[in-house]
């Protein structure tokens, strides 16, 4: 109530009647988009402070970050809109949109929805750190979108702030002149206002098509337990208000609208949202899965043909196992994962079954920073103990039979007798460094089977490298690798640029001859020796000695490459005899030999989860 009051305080002053007539005058949509841990939260918090859109009282660090994970983090993982109005120098009050983006690569394809719902952006570069990777890639994404871009300059209170640098770096960037550069202390507030003014001088406000048929993006979405599934809209034509009849264009499933309004620090019922207007819908849709982001959505009242472009399916690029270490918790974690769904329809899942871990789930995540904030919040917030499978790519096996087969678990690849060809996703790297790290990222990339692209200079000691990599090869320790050698100053993007031929088969992991299917792997040919023989190295520190022998051995089809044995348990059964013949000691030791032959016959070897942690810690290299 206090916030709604303070609005109705700021707007005392207009003339509503002429405020209601030129409506989209006074709007302004724009997202802030920048590298990870740029400020682009914390120039948020000092926005809702100069618009007094939560109070003092209410206020806290990453006040639009809800998620205690993000809090800890740092990072922004689900988008949050909200409105603010603004009372302008010139007199007017105007509403602002803000559509906040997530920051990281594994997010792309959302955050190019919520620049599509814009007509500006604030492109925040850190005055210290200079532009990076992700900073490079969004700027790129707004001007596809044909974006009003503002540069941005942050922390400027910092010691280490280098703004002629990193000014300069911006002007290569985007082609901008260097008065055109504003700059800011999201910290501290210093600069914060003028920004906002000029979001409001700059930023053209939408166009109204209101008399159109009805078109709207959805954006992002989320599930009221309530209300069912409720998309975030931004209208570009027509009306949307409630007793209509909303239209899902890439399903064609329809709904009965309830209640439409915009976003506060709480969602605001209002009568109607028009062209250039960004809310809510509530239509009882049952399932968040029904909502596409990037769809387009129109009513049965006044319909549209043609959606509005950019719309694709999301398509999770890694997948693991999600096991349960107590066995009796599986029905527990197949409801969590119902009901984290709800709140992430980017998470897919299917039922798997392990010889070695059991009954559990195949996920499916859009990267791995996704796929560790799924089992961190599985973990906290639902009280669960879990064994995560090595995350693996999905392949495309082409038989010789003509068959093509999607693989995303190697212990489905088919036998290597009927396979023609395996084709592996690859993707376009992005890597911002100092120059001084070039030959140390260039020789990295070439060892991770890098096909180099092209060097760009930003400046004289910022550089930009490209190189055509497979994902496979970036998900287990690339990232790590890539800021040691660069003492942490390099950053990395990327893009999937699709499926190449690849030279690779699958890897075996026998423990007593017995096949791990959970240990499997599928590697490049030429560095199957070397992985098969340090993975069997590593288990062997990991897996626990028992009281007979185990084997372990890595395979390539029937052909052992590698293999360790991890010694049992010995007892002196001879320690009580004090004479006698050798034969006495020699029966004794036949008996012992062929209890611990029994044993290994029916013995079973627990694999713990250090084990899959060691498929992590691989040098392949």
């Amino acid at each position: 109530m206090y916030t709604i009051k303070v609005f109705q305080s700021l707007f005392s002053v207009m003339d509503s009647a002429k405020f209601t007539a030129v409506k989209t005058q006074f709007i302004r949509n724009f997202c802030i988009i920048a590298h990870i841990d740029h400020g682009k939260s914390t120039l948020a918090d000092r926005f809702l402070e100069i618009t007094h859109t939560i109070s003092d009282r209410e206020m806290k660090a990453q006040v639009l970050d809800d998620m205690e994970l993000e809090r800890e983090r740092g990072i922004t993982i689900k988008s949050h809109p909200i409105q603010m109005k603004y009372q302008h120098s010139d007199g007017n009050g105007y509403i602002l949109n803000l559509i906040d983006t997530p920051g990281h690569v594994d997010f792309s394809y959302e955050v190019s929805r919520s620049l599509a719902a814009c007509e500006g952006v604030i492109l925040l570069v850190d005055a210290a750190q200079g532009v990076e990777a992700q900073t490079v890639s969004h700027a790129y994404l707004a001007q596809e979108n044909n974006l009003t871009i503002i540069p941005v300059l942050n922390k400027i209170d910092l010691s280490i702030a280098r703004i002629d640098v990193v000014s300069d770096q911006l002007m290569e960037l985007i082609s901008c002149q260097k008065d055109e550069i504003l700059s800011v202390s999201a910290k501290t507030g210093e600069g914060a206002e003028p920004l906002l003014q000029a979001v409001i001088d700059t930023i053209p406000p939408p166009s109204a098509n209101r008399e159109n048929p009805s078109r709207a993006l959805i954006f992002d979405s989320s599930f009221d337990p309530y209300r069912g599934a409720l998309p975030y809209i931004r209208v570009f034509d027509g009306v949307f208000k409630p007793d209509m009849t909303v239209q899902f264009i890439s399903t064609g499933r329809m709904y009965e609208i309830t209640e439409v309004g915009h976003f506060q620090m709480v969602r605001v019922p209002t009568e109607k949202l028009e062209a250039g207007d960004v809310g809510y819908i509530v239509a009882n849709v049952k399932e968040l899965k029904e909502l596409k982001v990037g769809d387009t959505i129109t009513t049965k009242e006044r319909r549209a043909k043609n959606p509005l472009p950019g719309y694709k399916e999301i398509k999770p690029m890694i997948f693991s196992g999600l096991f349960p270490v107590n066995s009796d918790d599986y029905e527990h974690l197949r409801t969590s994962l119902e009901k984290l769904r709800l709140n992430d329809a980017s998470l897919m899942y299917e039922p798997e079954t392990s010889a070695a871990l059991g009954f559990g789930f195949r996920g499916g995540f859009l990267g791995l920073l996704h796929m560790e904030v799924v089992q961190e919040r599985l973990e906290r917030e639902f009280d669960l103990e879990l064994i995560t499978t090595i995350p693996n790519v999905r392949y495309e096996v082409m038989k010789k039979n003509g068959d093509v087969l999607q693989i995303d678990n190697p212990s489905k690849l088919p036998p290597l007798g009927e396979i023609a060809e395996i084709r592996e996703p690859f993707i376009r790297a992005e890597i911002i460094t100092p120059s001084e790290y070039i030959g140390t990222l260039m020789k990295l990339c070439q060892n991770k089977r890098g096909v180099y692209r092209n060097t760009h200079y930003f400046s004289q000691d910022r550089v930009q490298l490209e190189y055509d990599l497979p994902l496979a090869e970036i998900i287990y320790d690339f990232y790590d690798k890539l800021k040691s050698v660069s003492r942490g100053f390099a950053s990395f993007d990327y893009e999937h640029i699709g499926f190449q031929i690849g030279n690779l088969q699958k890897l075996d992991i026998l423990i007593n001859g017995e096949s791990v299917d959970a240990l499997s792997i599928i590697t490049n040919q030429e560095d199957a020796y070397h992985c098969g023989k340090d993975l069997c190295h590593r288990l062997k520190n990991v897996i626990p000695r028992q009281m007979f022998e185990v084997v372990i051995q890595a395979a390539i089809g029937s052909k052992i490459i590698a293999r360790e044995v991890i010694k049992p348990y010995r007892k002196n059964v001879t320690a009580k005899l004090y004479g006698g013949d050798i034969t006495r000691k020699r029966k004794l030791r036949d008996k012992q030999k062929e209890g611990k032959k029994r044993m290994k016959q029916i013995g079973r070897v627990e694999v713990p989860q250090e084990a899959f942690l060691a498929l992590f810690q691989i040098d392949q290299n």
